[in-house]
């Protein structure tokens, strides 16, 4: 049994990390609306411009001609896995999930004979997959000193992903990342980003062609210039636009968890101070009751 300054001690020490979490769940629910907000408004300007592209490239006279980030090499034996986790941790399974997710991709991939690489962004992501897969990381980005994400932050990403792509370093890149849904709901999101998905691509534009006039259907608009020439500019922005909107989207699920992660850690900080303060007022009690019966004892002997 433990003496009362052990237990004291201990009371002491879970009622300062109380504190703490208690304290990083109010800033982590501070920074969840500012987070969600911005997940919220890229994802109009994202889901557009897939659609833009989707309508382009379904006008298409013929895919001979086409940027070759849109009809890709013809190979599909190298993945490029793109990777977005957080910069830190205490936020639950938040980062787990990710890790998981491309580490069951990657096996996949590699006892399907393909040549996996692995592109991280963010520190935790790094440091997960370095214990098993760390020959395969090729980059890493790390955005901890950015206080407010902006586009400009995310260019320099989306040019390496195009140039590796122009040197032949992959045919496929997928991206992963932990999409918004709600406070208590991350959920773990696939994405290809190079080359585009043209045959789903068309079937929306088939679709969109006896739609509305707001619809992206190649039935109702005319482009100039040559779709070939709006291709080569709107898919490499798209790639800038989709990491983007990844990377909000992974920043406001990383709050939301970290706040229900550091609840419950404040809970069941909570419920072991009670557990413990009762075990010390137990053995507090028990120590008094043992020196009253010694002094009555004492007496008695006398």
């Amino acid at each position: 049994m433990a003496n009362l300054k052990e237990l004291k001690n201990r009371i002491t020490s879970v009622t300062s990390t109380q504190k703490i979490t208690k304290a990083m769940q109010m800033v982590a629910a501070a920074k969840l609306r500012r987070a969600q907000e911005a997940a919220e408004n890229s994802r109009p300007y994202a889901q557009r411009m897939e659609r833009m592209i989707a309508s382009v490239a379904a006008n298409l006279p013929s895919l001979d001609t086409a940027p070759p980030l849109v009809v890709g090499t013809g190979k599909d034996d190298v993945h490029l896995l793109l990777v977005v986790t957080a910069e830190r941790g205490l936020c639950g399974a938040f980062n787990t999930n990710i890790i998981r997710a491309v580490q069951k991709e990657t096996r996949a991939l590699r006892d399907a004979g393909k040549t996996v690489k692995l592109f991280c962004v963010g520190r935790k992501g790094q440091e997960g997959l370095r214990r098993d897969f760390g020959d395969l990381i090729v980059e890493y980005v790390t955005l901890r000193d950015v206080k407010q994400l902006s586009f400009s932050d995310i260019r320099p990403i989306a040019e390496k992903l195009s140039q590796m792509f122009t040197d032949g370093e992959f045919d496929v890149c997928t991206l992963y990342f932990n999409a918004f849904k709600s406070v208590i709901s991350q959920v773990v999101t696939d994405q290809q980003l190079i080359p585009v998905k043209l045959p789903e691509a068309e079937a929306e534009s088939a679709e969109n062609a006896g739609g509305d006039a707001d619809d992206l259907g190649g039935a109702i608009y005319e482009y100039e210039p040559e779709e070939n020439d709006l291709l080569g500019v709107l898919v490499p922005r798209n790639i800038s636009v989709q990491i983007y909107r990844s990377l909000l989207e992974s920043g406001a699920a990383e709050q939301a968890a970290r706040m229900t992660s550091m609840d419950n850690a404040t809970r069941n900080a909570g419920d072991m101070i009670d557990s413990l303060t009762l075990t010390y007022n137990r053995t507090r009690q028990a120590i008094i009751t043992k020196e009253l019966i010694e002094i009555v004892s004492g007496a008695e002997a006398l």
